[in-house]
């Protein structure tokens, strides 16, 4: 019983930390991992466990920056650092987003089309986009929360997959722990490529705005302490877990099947989907094209999220998925351009691939940056009083930063050589 009690104390106080790992899951992530484990079949399965860390670290910097300062990281970084940050983050970070929506968003149309054929993938994204905008707009934000919590279970479709294909799982775990490297070309753009998709700034940003909202509404008088920290820690860990362990699953699916049965380039998650139905059976191909609706689902709210937030910060404009749409217009109307312009980006025929190329670079030129000034508000006592960062944090915060910018080097390198 003792036991039974501990484990519903431990899910109630995931939150944040598991939305936020799940929706890095996203449409245009498992478009990424799918054409990791078709091009190169298992040996990119040790990328799981190795951004892992690196990712719970990040995300927890983040959480603990929410908490202590009850504000978003951009409260903190207009306060206490030169505004050209701030600016340089708008400029490089508003644009990524709004491609990653557009991805996500044709990737879920054109997924649903295959399930249901006879309806055109766009009908699909323009329901969807509806469906989201009313549901952002119309739900306070402990419902959303609420939604998105439940949501997260789709990411689990994943982890049934490989079961179904009767993967190697003795080659599967030696490729999980000893790590894999090729000095080409096509072999590093896809190790960025992964570490872009799973280490990204706007996820930094939501870790920390849903923190303080979550203090916030559980509190008025916020006592930070060692019990509040280690709740905010096993939720983060958990969501980042989660999410990699889903990167692992996706590549060890699709490179059992499609890699082993010569089917090398993915460039649409629908691809991976339409792969998987001849090769895998019905009910794999199933399952991956509802976790791409289910994790699109999630995901998107906390793409456009992210981005209002960041604008309303910027600005000072009233802010808050707790707020009414009349008490927070400006705040509500970005999630609503934000939106209507990833679906216009379909319209445009700009290919999601192409949209996902742009975000990585995007992304690629702000991560380090990012990391490094969280790095700095993390230790910074005037900002964090006696809950600075611990020795790991800082050291994996490093090595984080280290490898974002090498991988950013190697990412603007081979795309401009």
């Amino acid at each position: 019983m003792k036991s039974k009690g501990r484990f519903s104390k431990f899910l109630k106080n995931l939150g944040p930390g598991l939305i936020t790992g799940a929706s890095d899951d996203d449409p245009s992530g498992i478009a990424t991992y799918s054409q990791a484990g078709a091009a190169f079949g298992l040996k990119m399965l040790w990328m799981a466990p190795f951004t892992f860390p690196l990712m719970a670290a990040m995300q927890g910097m983040c959480a603990r920056i929410g908490i202590v300062t009850c504000q978003g990281l951009t409260h903190t970084l207009k306060k206490y650092y030169h505004p050209v940050i701030l600016w340089l983050m708008l400029l490089f970070s508003i644009p990524a987003i709004i491609l990653n929506i557009g991805a996500d968003i044709a990737g879920m149309g054109a997924v649903t089309n295959l399930l249901f054929p006879k309806i055109p993938s766009f009908i699909f994204s323009v329901l969807f986009t509806i469906i989201m905008m009313v549901t952002i707009v119309i739900f306070p934000y402990q419902k959303i929360a609420g939604i998105l919590k439940w949501l997260c279970l789709s990411m689990f479709l994943y982890l049934v997959v490989p079961f179904v294909v009767h993967a190697d799982w003795k080659k599967a775990f030696f490729s999980t722990i000893i790590p894999h490297v090729e000095l080409n070309k096509e072999f590093i753009e896809m190790m960025v490529a992964i570490l872009g998709t799973t280490i990204s700034p706007y996820l930094f940003f939501w870790q920390a705005t849903m923190e303080a909202e979550d203090v916030e509404h559980q509190m008025k008088q916020v006592i930070v302490d060692k019990r509040v920290l280690q709740n905010m820690a096993a939720d983060v860990n958990t969501g980042m877990f989660a999410s990699n362990l889903v990167m692992l699953f996706i590549i060890l699916t699709t490179g059992v099947v499609l890699y082993n049965s010569g089917f090398r380039q993915i460039d649409t998650v629908e691809q991976a989907a339409k792969a998987l139905a001849p090769l895998a059976g019905k009910f794999s191909y199933i399952c991956f094209a509802l976790g791409v609706i289910g994790t699109g689902l999630l995901a998107i709210p906390v793409l456009t999220g992210s981005l209002s937030y960041i604008i309303a910060e910027s600005f000072g404009w009233q802010e808050g998925l707790d707020k009414k749409f009349n008490e927070a217009r400006a705040f509500y109307i970005v999630i609503i351009l934000s939106l209507a312009i990833g679906l216009l980006i379909n319209i445009l025929g700009i290919s999601p691939m192409q949209a996902l190329i742009y975000t990585a670079i995007l992304y690629g030129v702000t991560s380090p940056v990012m990391i490094a000034v969280i790095l700095h508000i993390g230790n910074n006592k005037k900002i964090m009083n006696n809950f600075t960062n611990s020795r790991l944090s800082n050291i994996l915060g490093v090595i984080t930063f280290i490898i974002m910018s090498v991988a950013t080097i190697l990412l603007l390198y081979f795309q401009f050589k």
